[in-house]
């Protein structure tokens, strides 16, 4: 029961990676994936400006301690020229105090400014890198894309596509259903003309009945034909036909007819 289990588990993960194959489309699998890049530059970018900002709210704690350290001082000095030694020895005290928390602050932003950097520098590499590969990326897809339409062009041509072949299958049904009924007609025809079947309208002629329409169709033919070659040649066919029936006598009369004068 285990080996049945792992091998349907096998046949189903097999083909689920083929209809994924299937589905899948490299343009939009590069198009994700520049996304997701552009998405971790703008995080990258995000965490300079974060430690910049860091840095330069330090840079403001340091200028405002600075500040009072200095003022501190001056009044040490002005309580000493007063002759108040105490309120300038407090005086020095606060300000030593202050330049401890400079000099922390000092530290830290020497940090701060130092990961600011190394954050630049990634974000400028990672940026060099994204500009790269949206430039390969794009190749890619219109390589892809080129390839695509000239396999489907070669398909079209070839007839080995799904849509060509169900076009070939349908021409060849129709020529088929075609050859079909023309013979079915001939076959009519043959029965009617040989009297295997009956006509029920009655327009059906036997054979001996078209043969003499055929053979009257052909005389009406030849009758036209010598008309139209006696009107070419100036004379009429009606005309020539009366003189070849009675004509021939009537001119051979006349000829006997005519009084004769012999040479004295």
């Amino acid at each position: 029961m285990s080996g049945v289990m792992k091998r349907m588990g096998m046949i189903f993960r097999a083909k689920a990676n083929k209809a994924l194959d299937r589905a899948e489309d490299p343009r939009e699998t590069l198009d994700y994936s520049y996304q997701k890049q552009l998405e971790l530059l703008q995080k990258v970018r995000r965490g300079v400006a974060d430690v910049a900002t860091s840095r330069k709210r330090l840079e403001l704690q340091l200028n405002q301690l600075q500040g009072q350290s200095t003022k501190l001082e001056d009044q040490g000095r002005k309580a000493l020229a007063l002759g108040r030694e105490d309120l300038a020895r407090e005086a020095l005290s606060r300000r030593a105090a202050l330049q401890q928390q400079v000099s922390d602050l000092e530290t830290q932003h020497q940090t701060l400014q130092g990961e600011e950097e190394k954050l630049t520098l990634a974000a400028q590499r990672l940026q060099a890198k994204v500009d790269a590969f949206r430039t390969k990326k794009e190749t890619i897809k219109a390589t892809y894309t080129a390839a695509q339409a000239q396999t489907r062009i070669g398909e079209a041509f070839s007839g080995i596509s799904e849509e060509m072949g169900d076009v070939g299958m349908a021409i060849q049904r129709a020529e088929d259903k075609t050859a079909q009924l023309q013979a079915r007609a001939g076959a009519i025809d043959e029965l009617l003309a040989s009297g295997a079947l009956d006509d029920p309208t009655g327009m059906a002629k036997d054979d001996i009945t078209a043969e003499l329409d055929r053979l009257s169709g052909g005389s009406d033919v030849e009758l036209e034909l010598q008309r139209m070659k006696a009107e070419l040649a100036g004379g009429s066919a009606p005309k020539q036909a009366i003189e070849g029936g009675n004509g021939g006598q009537a001119a051979s009369q006349a000829e006997q007819e005519r009084p004769r004068f012999d040479k004295q």
